[in-house]
């Protein structure tokens, strides 16, 4: 039976796609793999036929050779690289470590993170570090590119990946150009902006630090922020 001829919520790729993937078979994530099958039979009876070599299951794919897909009708070197970059990568993924959160609980690590990227740029780049209770950044989102002197920054932009995100906290982080990260007047009203409305949402404005040319303004260390 070819793919289109099943019903689409039975079919791999909307299935994945309305489900997840972790609702698919094992067929049907060798077939979503395969994408195409051969002629006059759909990419799930090519992933049967894969895994009817599979002596020892699933295992069996990550002792596979090139040569042993070659083997299966309608398996190609191209269907071939395919599977076995995906087996590749499972074994990647099952041993490598998750990284170690980077704790930014004070300036300095603030600007260390930032300084080498930020500190030559011709442009304003406003960014926001979202932590978590533990003041582990959980991710960096960019908001803004700005001309030399300015960078619009709207709330809704800015907080909208912190919610997303269950924040506890948010850094803010943008370059002075002049390679001066003495804040200006227009740092301040923004950032007293940005703080009434992390305090609406429930997210606290930690800080926000100002990278200049080797040097670094933090607005609670200046008590802009308490």
């Amino acid at each position: 039976m070819l793919i289109k001829s099943l019903p689409e919520d039975e079919r791999p790729q909307e299935k994945a796609l309305k489900n997840g993937v972790g609702a698919l078979s094992d067929t049907e994530l060798i077939a979503l793999i395969l994408r195409t099958g051969r002629h006059n039979a759909s990419s799930i009876a090519l992933a049967e036929d894969v895994l009817s070599i599979c002596d020892e299951g699933l295992f069996s794919m990550g002792t596979f050779e090139a040569e042993d897909l070659l083997k299966i009708e309608g398996i190609g070197p191209g269907k071939a690289s395919m599977l076995m970059a995906a087996v590749e990568l499972g074994k990647r993924i099952a041993a490598s470590r998750k990284p170690e959160k980077y704790v930014a609980d004070d300036p300095d690590m603030i600007a260390d993170m930032f300084m080498e990227d930020l500190r030559y740029e011709k442009k304003e780049y406003f960014k926001s570090v979202i932590l978590n209770t533990k003041s582990e950044v959980i991710a960096v989102d960019n908001i803004s590119v700005g001309e030399l002197s300015s960078t619009i920054v709207h709330p809704r932009e800015v907080f909208s990946r912190a919610v997303r995100k269950s924040a506890y906290g948010v850094v803010f982080v943008h370059n002075h150009p002049s390679g001066d990260p003495t804040p200006s007047q227009e740092d301040i009203q923004t950032t007293n902006r940005l703080v009434e409305s992390g305090n609406i949402l429930g997210i606290k404005v930690l800080d926000h630090v100002i990278i200049g040319d080797g040097r670094y303004e933090s607005m609670r260390s200046l008590n802009i922020i308490r």
